[in-house]
């Protein structure tokens, strides 16, 4: 039961780096015509050395109407991952208006911007196609810092769900994946302190933090046609987080 994307069309949002970067060269292996959107030019310059065949386009995802251009420009598409994603680490009582707006912004607003122009145009061609959101552990337990992270994360979930419904009968499935903490840039930096880290790490079975190849294979699943009934889940990838 191989996973082949071959003849389909993908959409990796923050694509540049961590988890997006190695879900588009993962697609791309598997056959997928990707493109990439990312605001960082210098890490589009090097997918492109290193994947050649992967069309990137540098936008600013915070950026509702260049956002939406940039996909109307670069349609139609198949598989779409959301995956693109900041966070500011903060204390409940520090937290700005500024971080609010951003990772709203980023984490949430623009999945739905992307998701509607995109899942329009597959209701119109009638062939149907998956998407999946990026979504957290944290968006079910509160996490030390990571109010407004935690907020947009759980409001992925739940429009996960609300794609799911409404788009289902267009033979369009949604699913989220829920990591727990993963070893790229962004979650080495959150959890870098020992004894910050040190009670999430008690609480996985398995022992260790994810590797990015933990959420792109579980992402590639979801995608594909061996996950035909499965669509409004939030897929936990976390080491068996919840046993503890």
């Amino acid at each position: 039961m191989d996973i082949r994307f071959d003849g389909k069309r993908a959409l990796v949002t923050g694509g540049g780096g961590g988890i997006g970067r190695d879900t588009a060269k993962l697609l791309a292996k598997l056959g997928a015509q990707v493109t990439v959107f990312d605001r960082r030019k210098e890490d589009m310059e090097s997918l492109k050395i290193e994947f050649p065949s992967i069309t990137t386009v540098q936008v600013d995802l915070s950026d509702w109407d260049a956002t939406r251009k940039a996909v109307e420009e670069n349609l139609p598409f198949d598989l779409l991952v959301n995956n693109a994603g900041v966070t500011i680490l903060e204390p409940f009582v520090d937290v700005s208006l500024s971080s609010i707006d951003l990772l709203v912004n980023v984490n949430v607003k623009a999945a739905i911007n992307i998701s509607q122009v995109i899942a329009k145009k597959m209701i119109e061609r009638g062939t149907g196609g998956a998407i999946v959101n990026l979504s957290s552990q944290g968006s079910q337990r509160a996490l030390k810092d990571h109010t407004v992270y935690c907020l947009t994360k759980g409001a992925m979930d739940m429009v996960t769900k609300c794609m799911a419904n409404e788009l289902g009968p267009h033979k369009i499935r949604v699913n989220a994946v829920n990591p727990t903490v993963t070893m790229t840039e962004m979650g080495r930096k959150a959890w870098s302190d020992p004894e910050k880290a040190a009670p999430i790490l008690a609480r996985l079975p398995v022992g260790r933090f994810a590797e990015t190849e933990d959420v792109t294979h579980a992402i590639a699943f979801l995608l594909s046609d061996l996950a035909a009934m499965t669509t409004g889940a939030t897929f936990p990838v976390d080491g068996g987080f919840w046993t503890n």
